[in-house]
């Protein structure tokens, strides 16, 4: 398409971190394009005071008319957080889908400047790669469908190296990137991508991790408790903390154990495997958590719809659908299966682990109706349970029956019989052998 010609004179929001890509998005939307760009910082943890600072200042060296710093660490953790933490979202097993959801956190912040501002487009510095196009994309065509999406690098197709050449050909100074390594950090956890990770083999350097320290055996252990009401982390050591500086809390905690460091394998939206590093101490933590204070409270059907949901949610997430009306239906769902789950967990870190030593809950399902598990009943008989065994398996006795082999086999297993009679023969052979 003509950028040049829709965008002259026109007014751009830019969500903008400050990074190569989104510099050479201001500096080229400006001076190449005319375009009167407005930029949008949305911190989701990743950035201090100092940094955010750095970031607007440069934004406005870059040429941009205006800056706004927006602050959405609470919405990340009330609208994403508090999900991946009720429903145990860890794709493929490890990681809590972080980028995915300040992405989309993002681009509701951009998307509410974009229409105080009465801009005609809004633009993202993502490449045509990725997964972070696509979750932009969706986004802001559902949220703002009649504001033009503008991805200059891109539509460009250029590389790192060929926009830091444009920008030093117009004397636009650059930030101080590191070539070797991507990363990506906020509230939720870091992500890392570098040689490394795009080889299925390797690790990256110790080097890369910041919020994880290198674990170490002599290290002494640390005792916390969290509390947790309907799903949600209230509490932290007995003290009420606002949810996402728990969670900042928590990242500095355990990440000083060396906990929370993972490599995750998946596949991306566009249908390729992607492979990354990842930091992510504090959301591991919770995870981990609920899902065992979970495990005392919920019913095993209840259980069962929580996983289902909670990988649905995080799979939708992670595609970049998370306005499709079925998340709302996921969330009700995660919401009800989370609602007596409510109690303290007791934690260990130490030595890269965070072990949790103890979970109790005034809506337990252990030890009720004086039962205890394998060794009293107070719920019913002796004679009770053994009639339940025989109707718990009697479809396959019936099954077994009607396919019993003429060596006595059911279903290829030999019969007790039949084993018995092999091990008899065995004996007298060896004797007369002897």
């Amino acid at each position: 398409m003509n950028t040049e010609t829709q965008l002259r004179g026109q007014r751009v929001v830019l969500a903008f971190s400050g990074g190569l890509d989104t510099s050479f998005c201001v500096a080229w939307l400006t001076q190449d394009q005319g375009a009167e760009v407005i930029t949008v910082c949305v911190d989701t943890g990743g950035f201090d005071e100092q940094a955010l600072a750095a970031i607007e200042a440069r934004a406005l060296e870059l040429g941009a008319v205006a800056h706004h710093t927006i602050d959405a660490r609470a919405q990340v953790f009330d609208s994403f957080v508090a999900y991946v933490v009720k429903g145990g979202v860890l794709r493929g097993g490890v990681y809590p889908v972080s980028v995915a959801a300040e992405r989309t956190a993002q681009t509701e912040a951009v998307v509410k400047v974009a229409i105080a501002s009465g801009a005609s487009a809004v633009a993202h510095g993502s490449t045509g790669a990725g997964n972070d196009q696509i979750r932009f994309d969706v986004a802001l065509a559902t949220l703002a469908p009649d504001l033009a999406i503008v991805a200059p690098v891109r539509e460009l197709g250029w590389s790192r190296d060929q926009e830091a050449a444009w920008l030093a050909k117009h004397s636009v100074p650059q930030p101080a990137d590191d070539v070797a390594y991507s990363r990506n950090a906020g509230l939720v956890g870091a992500t890392i991508g570098g040689v490394e990770t795009h080889d299925s083999w390797f690790m990256p350097p110790e080097s890369v991790y910041t919020l994880t320290a290198e674990a170490k055996s002599d290290s002494e252990a640390e005792e916390l408790t969290v509390g947790f009401h309907a799903g949600v982390p209230v509490t932290l050591d007995g003290r009420a903390v606002d949810g996402h500086e728990l969670l900042a809390e928590l990242n500095a905690r355990a990440g000083a154990h060396g906990f929370g460091r993972g490599i995750h394998v998946g596949d991306t939206i566009l249908g390729v495997k992607g492979r990354i590093a990842f930091e992510a101490p504090g959301s591991l933590l919770l995870v981990k958590a609920r899902g065992e204070l979970a495990k005392l409270v919920q019913t095993r059907w209840q259980a069962h719809w929580n996983r289902q949901l909670g990988d649905f949610w995080g799979e939708q997430l992670h595609q970049g659908l998370f306005y499709d009306p079925a998340m709302r239906d996921a969330e009700a769902l995660l919401d009800s299966a989370n609602a007596l789950v409510t109690g303290e967990a007791k934690l260990l870190l130490h030595h890269g682990h965070a072990d949790v030593v103890g979970v109790r809950s005034p809506h337990s399902l252990l030890g009720g109706q004086d039962v205890l598990y394998g060794e009293e009943m107070g719920a019913w008989t002796g004679a009770e349970a053994a009639g339940f065994a025989r109707l718990h398996g009697l479809q396959s006795v019936i099954a077994a029956s009607r396919g019993r082999g003429d060596d006595g086999s059911v279903g290829g297993l030999r019969s007790a019989d039949k084993i018995a009679a092999e091990n008899e023969q065995e004996d007298v052979t060896r004797e007369a052998g002897a």
